[in-house]
């Protein structure tokens, strides 16, 4: 999920009556993106309690979804996926997650890829570097870090909580860069990438999932407060810059949306963008600074 930390146009309050004010913009819908995070929130925490298993089933049901918007959204170049395996090897990957570990996890990757790359052997030499391209890079963007989110949840003693904090802080990164970006926002961040994007939201992003991170590591994961703030810098680098790599892979292909899961508001992919490259990083993080028991 991601929303637009973009600016005002006009200058605030001060202007005279009698000039017209500048309309704001808010970028992406607020109420969906953060209904959308609550959505999620509530899922998680019905699919976790009592039995956190269930959990694979709502990601390989993403996966699914996911790989079919990418699968169209790369037909508008020509590249065609070798969908059986990628399909069958992604929602392997969140099996092996789960239940075998980061191991696993890897080895089901590379797994999925050689047989990807065998299987289109079918179609012939035209295209072959292009599609196999897009397979592997379908694969380790969607199936592969959704993955990590499993391993959080797989944590012994508190995978569940690990996996809300997770959650919380990322959508506290888009809800505190929107709220900055429009009160404050002035200066653009990547204009040639994601224009609604500016310095001051991503300010207020940080602020939001430093303090995010703080209370959940504290009063969820019983850990040291430093550890929370260092996770919500981490997580706020992270969920931007996968704003950002979703926003570019739009513009490469020329599409406005990456699919219609939400009519007039995008797929899947266009909410979960900043959760993907979130999850690796705070799973490396909690790991390291935060070594589950047992």
């Amino acid at each position: 999920m991601s929303l637009s930390n973009e600016s005002t146009s006009g200058d605030g309050a001060g202007e005279p009556t009698g000039r017209p004010r500048k309309k704001i913009r808010t970028g992406r819908n607020l109420p969906l993106a953060v209904g959308s995070g609550v959505a999620l929130g509530a899922l998680v925490l019905l699919a976790i309690y009592p039995y956190p298993a269930a959990f694979v089933a709502i990601t390989s049901a993403a996966v699914l979804l996911g790989l079919r918007e990418l699968n169209r959204a790369f037909g508008s170049r020509n590249i065609r996926l070798p969908l059986v395996p990628v399909i069958a090897g992604g929602v392997a990957m969140q099996v092996c997650a789960y239940f075998g570990g980061p191991l696993w996890l890897v080895g089901s990757l590379a797994v999925t890829v050689v047989t990807a790359l065998s299987w289109r052997l079918r179609g012939g030499a035209e295209g072959y570097v292009r599609d196999v391209t897009g397979a592997v890079f379908a694969l380790a963007y969607l199936p592969f870090l959704l993955g990590t989110w499993l391993l959080l949840l797989a944590a012994p003693g508190d995978g569940q909580e690990r996996l809300i904090a997770f959650i919380v802080v990322t959508i506290s990164s888009d809800i505190g860069g929107y709220f900055a970006g429009i009160l404050a926002g002035r200066h653009k961040m990547a204009p040639r990438i994601s224009p609604n994007k500016t310095w001051e939201g991503f300010a207020g992003s940080v602020l939001a999932c430093m303090l995010a991170g703080a209370l959940t590591v504290r009063f969820m994961l019983d850990g040291p407060i430093w550890v929370g703030l260092v996770l919500g810098v981490a997580v706020v680098a992270a969920a931007t810059v996968g704003d950002l790599i979703e926003s570019l892979i739009k513009r490469d292909l020329g599409i406005k949306d990456m699919g219609s899961f939400m009519p007039g508001h995008g797929g899947i992919l266009d909410r979960v963008d900043s959760l993907l490259v979130a999850g690796p990083v705070a799973w490396v993080v909690l790991s390291l600074l935060l070594p589950a028991a047992g």
